[in-house]
């Protein structure tokens, strides 16, 4: 069934009706006239079988028994918390918060997922944070009789302790690769945030210390590579059901200031709780700047904006959906239009990435059909939900937390059935919603956002489970058991690459092209794109 581009051709009524007369009672129901509703459930159930889409979930990660794992963390901000929450371990403000939100809200029910959660066996060793409230705060949380727990003050004394088999990195975005690499090279274990470096010579740099290093995995903070829907996604597409898909569109639609980087300022930060030449690193020097360092989002020097920080997520979701790898040409624009605050990042912004190589296969003539582009469309001033849609000459896939596929009127695999009204291109002819089985209540539009993008939870039996703990937990496999994280260092690099891409264009304001053969981005003539990269002093603002 998966080598056949032709899903339906050939598959009359005259097919219909014998495959139904085929079946017990049913075929003399047929012949004596069958009512109208059970005639659409059975053509339902047998469309259904002809698509043979496999809604099942990944083979679960290996064992957690053994010693236990002795893990560090780097960077205990906002994303920080969020993965030690995932790892087990859950501050005792945030306990409390939740124990009282629960009471209000029966529907809350975070707190109570938290402690169902599956114990991973490790030891949470070690905390670095350059700020002296937050690491302060997880020692008073983390560090017990049953887990003694140590502060660090330079991640280097972290990762050469000896006192950890692994770290997460949670820092800003310019000190992913540096730290990562440090680890690796040291044979530590990485979980990484996205993006996974913060220029294009720190992502060669990256993946050679990995393959000269492979006893060490490493795994990208892509966690919605573990949701169900995009997993069954991965499975239409093996099939051929949406035949030649020519154009992708994902967006980010955000309308709030959390949204947009304006993260709190915590009132006791100053030079004397915060290490700042610790936070600046390779980052050009400015004086101490509390904005700089809680809102460094904001700001090329230390993040990467739309391009880095969320274009990452969606790129890589259809990367882990259609394999396409790098773009060969990705082209940007946009401009600082909702939140004037001095940031230097776009807050708007369009970025078309080609590949004009790429086909997920056809049911027209060979040759007829060959290239993709993916539009990915951004603003933070806006949160109408646009979705993501994969379009196929035969099929349009509409891929979210819940999953639908949509005939389409031209389509050449589905032309027969929909002639003969066996299909309505407006009804979907194939949907998978993980959560049927369960309770899925999304108490405010932020939650449908991230939920929609796979960043929030998946469902695994029918129950919900955080996404986040689902790829920690592989990667903490990995360790143990062996074997390759759903994105490692291969898919982190074209991740990678693609964001610097168009952080490129949209800075430079051309075309910008990529090498497959030698692997590189082609630069002009006196060009030096990373400190284009990392230009920090003009506003490229249209």
């Amino acid at each position: 069934m998966s080598t056949d581009k032709k899903l339906f051709s050939g598959f009359t009524r005259r097919d219909w009706l014998k495959s139904l007369a085929g079946l017990p009672i049913l075929g003399s129901v047929w012949a004596a006239g069958l009512d109208t509703t059970k005639k659409s459930k059975l053509e339902k159930e047998l469309l259904l079988e002809r698509l043979n889409i496999k809604a099942s979930p990944p083979p679960p990660s290996g064992s957690m028994a053994g010693d236990p794992v002795r893990v560090g963390l780097i960077g205990f901000g906002i994303r920080g918390e969020q993965l030690m929450r995932a790892l087990g371990f859950a501050t005792q403000e945030w306990m409390e918060a939740m124990a009282k939100s629960s009471q209000e809200n029966p529907n809350d029910t975070r707190l109570e997922d938290f402690k169902a959660q599956e114990n991973l066996n490790v030891k949470l060793t070690g905390i670095c944070d350059i700020f002296d409230v937050r690491a302060e705060n997880a020692l008073r949380s983390f560090n017990t009789p049953d887990n003694p727990c140590k502060r660090y003050n330079s991640y280097l004394d972290l990762i050469h302790s000896g006192d950890v088999d692994a770290v997460i990195i949670a820092a800003p975005d310019h000190w992913h690769a540096p730290m990562a690499q440090a680890a690796v090279e040291a044979g530590v274990h990485v979980y990484v945030e996205k993006p996974m470096t913060h220029t294009i010579s720190e992502t060669y740099l990256l993946r050679d210390a990995v393959r000269r290093n492979p006893g060490t995995v490493l795994a990208v903070g892509h966690q919605h590579r573990q949701t169900l829907s995009f997993l069954t996604a991965q499975d239409a597409i093996a099939k051929n059901t949406l035949g030649h898909v020519s154009l992708v569109v994902t967006n980010t639609n955000r309308n709030d200031d959390n949204g947009a980087w304006q993260y709190p300022i915590h009132p006791d930060a100053n030079t004397e709780t915060i290490d700042w030449n610790a936070f600046l690193g390779n980052a050009p020097y400015e004086p101490f700047n509390k904005e700089h360092f809680f809102r460094w989002r904001k700001w090329w020097a230390y993040g990467s904006g739309l391009s880095g920080d969320l274009l990452t997520h969606d790129y890589d979701r259809i990367n882990c959906v259609l394999n396409m790898g790098i773009p060969k040409y990705v082209t940007a624009s946009g401009g600082i239009y909702t939140h004037r605050d001095g940031r230097n990042v776009p807050d708007v912004m369009q970025v078309n990435m080609d590949f004009p190589d790429f086909s997920t296969g056809s049911s027209q003539e060979s040759g007829k059909e060959q290239g993709m582009t993916l539009v990915y469309s951004a603003t933070l001033g806006n949160q109408f939900d646009r979705g993501t849609v994969l379009m196929g000459h035969d099929a349009s896939m509409e891929l979210g937390n819940i999953l639908t596929i949509y005939a389409d009127p031209r389509s050449t695999q589905y032309k027969d059935m929909i002639q003969e009204g066996r299909i309505d291109p407006s009804v979907p002819i194939y949907q998978y919603d993980p959560s049927a089985d369960g309770v899925d209540a999304v108490t405010s539009a932020t939650a449908k956002y991230f939920a929609n993008k796979g960043l929030l939870w998946t469902y695994r039996d029918g129950k919900r489970v955080d996404s986040t703990f689902l790829h920690i937990r592989e990667w903490l496999s990995c360790i143990r058991n062996g074997g390759n994280p759903s994105c490692g260092i291969n898919e982190g690099f074209e991740e990678a690459i693609t964001a610097h891409m168009a952080g490129l264009s949209y800075k430079i304001g051309r075309r910008i092209e990529w090498d497959a053969e030698n692997e590189q981005v082609i630069a002009l003539p006196g060009e030096d794109l990373d400190a284009i990269l990392l230009d920090n002093s003009v506003n490229y603002q249209s």
